[in-house]
């Protein structure tokens, strides 16, 4: 049987018949191909390109098209100087298309709304991000401030800025010209290109800017310091203080030892203070202050100011079944029994006393201990006081009649100590030195 050879010729002859020919592109095709594979742009379209060209009355960026984009003379002109001069043949820019093609066919581009667009940009991700910023305040009108930025114009309406740059009636206008030129923190709140609307506040960003201080503030102070700070508002219940990014309360209770009808009577708008931290809630964000404190607990010095049988001023405070409270400088509130009203058999302490006098009274009794002092009124002129009130009252007597303070000091501890012969001799001697 003989060998069969393949035919090779056979089956390449095959192969060619069943693969058309190719058919080279007519004139046609290659116009239909998008430009022989240049871009084509649309109207408002970003784009990126290289200046290649630089004249007085234009300039031309290879941004990949056919032919070179033109930049118009009125566009250059709209830059910002310093900007136009920088550019340079060579440079990459960002443009926007005014006109994908003239009649002359052009690409008309323009750099001016590409910084637009670019400062839209910039103000839509300050929106999205709420960031603060710092804004330069370039006009003003009735209501509000003008802020540029970049080729936008801003606006801060008068209902958005701090209380510190507003007033009552027609004076808003000249607080506003003398922030001209000057910066503040804003935040943008309201944002719309179609309307070309821009809101910015102040408040809100102050707002931010005191919460972040706040944060701070609360992660640092300690209970028990003492801070400085400055008292922005007084209420009826008690009085704030900003310790410089957080306002601390001091209640009404904790403003002094003595009773008090308003925190007006201790503290004023606009004060300086040092406070006392009486308590710190992170998770509340509260801050309690105390200005009584700083101070001595009055209680804790009533033996040394006070002794058994002194008089003393008081102002009857409080009238009840058993007796009437008297305060004593302002700071120690004691009580008179009703048994310690009069001489006379009284049904009620009203026959004797009325609230808001002020009265001289004995002290009868003192326990610091239990905080308690008891007073008399019918033992004011008790004659077995008469020796205790002649010595307080030659001690007064010295204390204005001396001038050497040590000596007056030295006198009135010898009358305390019941030494009226010491007191004598030494009031002599001082006599003598003056004399000599």
């Amino acid at each position: 049987m003989e060998n069969q050879q393949p035919d090779v010729h056979a089956q390449d002859q095959e192969v060619n018949l069943s693969t058309p020919p190719v058919t080279p592109p007519s004139m046609q095709d290659l116009l239909e191909q998008e430009h022989f594979g240049l871009k084509t742009f649309t109207r408002g379209e970003t784009v990126e390109g290289k200046i290649v060209a630089i004249s007085d009355t234009e300039m031309l960026v290879d941004i990949g098209g056919k032919s070179e984009a033109v930049v118009p003379q009125r566009d250059l002109e709209s830059l910002d100087p310093e900007f136009r001069k920088e550019l340079q043949v060579g440079d990459k820019v960002v443009a926007v298309v005014v006109r994908p093609q003239t009649a002359e066919g052009h690409i008309v581009v323009s750099l001016a709304r590409a910084e637009l667009e670019k400062d839209w940009r910039a103000a839509e991700n300050l929106y999205k991000s709420q960031e603060v910023f710092d804004g330069l305040i370039t006009g003003y009108n009735k209501g509000g401030l003008i802020v540029r930025m970049g080729k936008l114009r801003g606006f801060i309406p008068a209902s958005q800025l701090a209380n510190e740059h507003q007033r009552k009636g027609d004076d808003n206008e000249q607080v506003w010209a003398d922030l001209t030129g000057k910066t503040l923190p804003l935040k943008v709140i309201e944002l719309d290109r179609r309307r070309n609307r821009l809101i910015l506040s102040e408040r809100a960003a102050l707002r931010e800017v005191r919460d972040s201080q706040k944060e701070r503030l609360l992660d640092s102070l300690r209970e028990g310091e003492v801070r400085k700070g400055i008292v922005t508002s007084v209420c009826d219940f008690g009085a704030f203080v900003d310790l410089g990014g957080a306002d601390g309360l001091i209640h009404i209770s904790e403003l002094a030892w003595g009773r008090i009808t308003h925190p007006s009577e201790v503290l004023k708008v606009g004060q300086e203070v040092e406070v006392y931290v009486l308590s710190v809630d992170r998770e509340r964000k509260r801050i309690g202050l105390s200005l009584k404190r700083l101070e001595p607990e009055p209680w804790d010095l009533v033996e040394q100011r006070y002794k058994v049988g002194q008089l003393v001023e008081g102002v009857i405070t409080k009238l009840t079944s058993f007796g009437a409270f008297a305060r004593i400088d302002d700071q120690i509130e004691g009580l008179i029994h009703i048994s310690e009203l009069s001489d006379d058999r009284i049904t009620h302490p009203k026959e004797i006393v009325k609230e808001g006098e002020t009265h001289t009274l004995r002290i009868i009794r003192i326990d610091s201990q239990k905080r308690r002092m008891g007073l008399s009124l019918k033992r004011v002129a008790d004659p077995q006081y008469a020796d205790i009130d002649w010595r307080e009252e030659y001690s007064a007597s010295l204390q204005d009649d001396w001038d050497d303070d040590e000596l007056a000091e030295d006198a009135a501890t010898a009358v305390a100590d019941e030494d009226v012969e010491a007191c004598l001799s030494e009031a002599s001697d001082a006599d003598e030195e003056e004399a000599d």
